[in-house]
């Protein structure tokens, strides 16, 4: 599928004049012509996906962390609020002793449902080594970066080993997706592994039901002796698009949803039945990639000449509504790493980017930009278009479904692209995708410097904050002097929740359901 020319209809007036009605028949049927009747005791959210497993070793991400996290209890887990930060959950104590070593004791009154019996220091151990294990084969292995092993010091004792030291062991592995601990007998009478049943559960809500692209609902655990949760039911509501769950929200159907950027502005002055509105930053990253390798990409000044054609002010209004602010890189706001600026500032600079151009000796250039077919993505690509043609270069744009274009790597034509990752919060993971053992996997751009490598291997055993900071910011400097990337924007999270809800919310606008309460 091609589309080369700019839509003629501007997306803010098409959207206001798009009806209701197709919106609504994309609701779940449980939530059409249904009178709600708001249950006191019932909190009702908005997820973006459905739930695709219950084993953390297989999660695919947030909208199973979004279950998990109420379910599985973690020695540590996110702190709530607008800085990152932890709190402990099974432990009852924990600490790291040297760089590669961190001593754990865990809570006394910590069980697991169906017979599975108390939390003990070696479902810990199966927990994490289960995870790098190569038999496992658990797309989340990574994010135990150089875990070693757990060494079981008592029954509820333990030390976890590192070969190397290992910074975002409190960023990513301990509080979120690979922190879930598991019973070891429970998994192992299972046969090592469990999908969509829950075979044992030990966090302070029970998942007691589920209706395949309908409704998933948790239910407060009566066993549970850690904080109570305010909500005694929690149905989270898996809905595609975000315009539709606007829609559930304002007929009192949810009472929590992240909201489309192109709503902020309406949601700023007026939420309806009572709520409020939340904008919180993203830590998506979105750029526009080029192919270092490709033939028609191998000259520097070239792909130096399209990122200062690009206006990234320009997509922001076109793209995200205003509602987005430009990025520096990889790196999201808030983050060790994050560069005060970026290189090539976000305004377009057309006479250099002409004048490099001309020296680049390239003439008569056209190239083509694959891009995933969702309307911010198709309209960047739009904004690029115009943009490139200012300069003299004919861009086609390619518009690919989303199986096609997520095999990118495997398409020796790849030119250019837009793309959006998204990231935990911490630099290890960025920049884990754009070192050169990503090179025909993710790392899309065939993007290979060793300083980078190097960079990539040691900063997250970097213990003192600035040095850290420092080497991930010359990082970010190495890929933009590639010509490679023309860094876009980290999105961002609004989200807006109703009169009766006190959200409890990541620094980045993902919940914390666990922890909300009532207003």
């Amino acid at each position: 599928m091609k589309n080369t020319k700019l839509i003629g209809v501007p997306r803010r007036k098409f959207l206001k004049g798009a009806t209701a009605l197709g919106a609504v028949a994309m609701l779940p049927a449980g939530l059409i012509n249904r009178a709600y009747a708001a249950d006191s005791d019932t909190l009702r959210v908005h997820s973006y996906g459905d739930i695709s497993t219950m084993d953390p070793a297989y999660s695919l991400g947030v909208f199973d962390e979004l279950i998990h996290g109420n379910v599985h209890t973690k020695l540590i887990q996110y702190k709530p609020g607008k800085k990152w930060g932890w709190q402990l959950d099974a432990a009852a104590m924990i600490e790291q002793t040297d760089p590669t070593h961190i001593k754990f004791a865990l809570r006394d009154d910590i069980g697991f449902t169906n017979g599975f019996g108390a939390m003990t220091a070696e479902d810990v151990k199966f927990s994490f080594e289960r995870i790098i294990a190569d038999a496992t084969k658990s797309p989340n292995k990574p994010d135990m970066g150089p875990l070693s092993h757990v060494e079981v010091t008592g029954e509820r004792e333990g030390v976890i080993v590192l070969n190397d030291p290992f910074a975002p062991l409190w960023t990513i592995a301990l509080p979120y997706i690979t922190g879930s601990i598991v019973s070891k007998k429970a998994v192992t009478s299972a046969g090592g592994r469990f999908n969509l049943d829950p075979v044992a559960e030990s966090g302070p809500y029970l998942r007691t039901g589920w209706n395949p692209k309908e409704k998933i609902t948790l239910t407060r655990n009566p066993n549970w002796k850690g904080p109570r949760g305010e909500w005694g039911t929690i149905e989270i509501i898996p809905i595609d698009d975000e315009s539709t769950a606007e829609i559930a929200f304002e007929a009192g159907d949810l009472d929590f949803t992240r909201v489309a950027l192109s709503s902020v502005e309406r949601y700023r002055n007026s939420v309806p039945n009572g709520g409020k509105l939340g904008e919180y930053p993203s830590l998506y990253y979105v750029w526009v990639g080029m192919n270092l390798n490709h033939q028609k990409l191998q000259n520097q000044k070239l792909r130096q000449a399209i990122q200062h054609a690009i206006d990234v002010p320009s997509i922001l209004q076109a793209a995200y509504f205003g509602a987005a602010e430009a990025s520096t890189g990889i790196i999201a706001p808030g983050l060790i790493g994050n560069r005060k600026k970026s290189l090539v500032p976000p305004k377009a600079n057309l006479k250099k980017a002409k004048k490099l151009l001309k020296e680049s000796g390239e003439k008569n250039v056209k190239l083509k930009l694959d891009v995933l077919n969702k309307t911010a993505f198709v309209t960047i690509a739009q904004v690029v278009q115009a943009n490139l043609a200012q300069i003299g270069i004919d861009l086609e744009v390619n518009v690919l479904e989303s199986g096609v274009f997520w095999s990118s790597a495997e398409n020796e034509d790849l030119q250019l692209f837009v793309n959006r990752f998204s990231m935990t919060p911490d630099p290890y993971y960025a920049t884990s995708w754009f070192i050169t053992e990503q090179v025909g996997i993710w790392n899309w751009e065939q993007f290979s410097n060793p300083e980078f490598d190097k960079i990539h291997a040691e900063a997250f055993k970097e213990t003192d904050l600035k040095k850290r900071a420092k080497m991930y910011e010359r990082a970010q400097d190495l890929m933009e002097e590639s010509g490679g990337y023309r860094f876009i924007t980290h999105e961002a999270t609004p989200v807006i929740y109703s009169k009766r809800v006190k959200p409890a919310l990541r620094p980045d606008g993902l919940a914390l359901l666990r922890y909300f309460g009532k207003a």
